[in-house]
């Protein structure tokens, strides 16, 4: 009888009735749709840097996710955003005279100019976190708890596998 207790059975993922995975499929294409709208950034615009542009943003949070690999160069930035150097040296050059962005030489060659985040920049950042987290929040607000939880888990597996396909797939992306 305790043999019984102690054996452990593999459990088999289950497979998905024929209407989830198109489901999740529509559900994709809605927030994609929502997402380019770009809500999130117009907000921080308007609340935090009026006058500033959607692309700013982009090279904003560029520099956020390249500078724990390191020193951020404008051909990072414009490789990270997948646009021609020229308009990230432009976009840079109109951060760095907003006080968002600053240029110094790097630490490891001085012949190198690297970018580097201001006090404004990091305050920009952080109010586009606090908008992102202001929206999820009112979403989820009649929400019971774990709901929340629960799709918290579910939804960072189930970006974490996106990422792990697209990488996977298409090696020649940055990311």
């Amino acid at each position: 009888m305790s043999d019984v207790l102690t054996k452990t059975i593999p459990v088999q993922p289950a497979e998905p009735d024929e209407d989830s995975v198109p489901r999740i499929g529509r559900s994709m294409g809605r927030m994609r749709l929502m997402t380019g709208r770009r809500l999130i950034g117009r907000l921080a615009i308007q609340s935090a840097a009026p006058g500033l542009e959607l692309s700013h943003l982009d090279v904003l949070d560029a520099v956020r996710r390249a500078q724990p690999a390191g020193e951020v160069t404008v051909g990072m930035i414009a490789e990270m955003l997948r646009i021609d150097p020229s308009r990230a040296s432009r976009v840079v050059a109109d951060m760095v005279g907003r006080n968002v962005l600053r240029r110094e030489a790097s630490q490891a060659d001085a012949r190198r100019i690297v970018v580097v985040m201001t006090e404004v920049g990091q305050g920009l950042l952080a109010e586009i976190v606090a908008q992102k987290l202001a929206i999820i929040s009112e979403i989820v607000s009649d929400w019971p708890e774990d709901d929340i939880d629960r799709f918290a888990a579910l939804f960072e597996r189930f970006i974490g596998g996106y990422e792990a396909v697209f990488l996977s797939r298409d090696k020649d992306t940055p990311g």
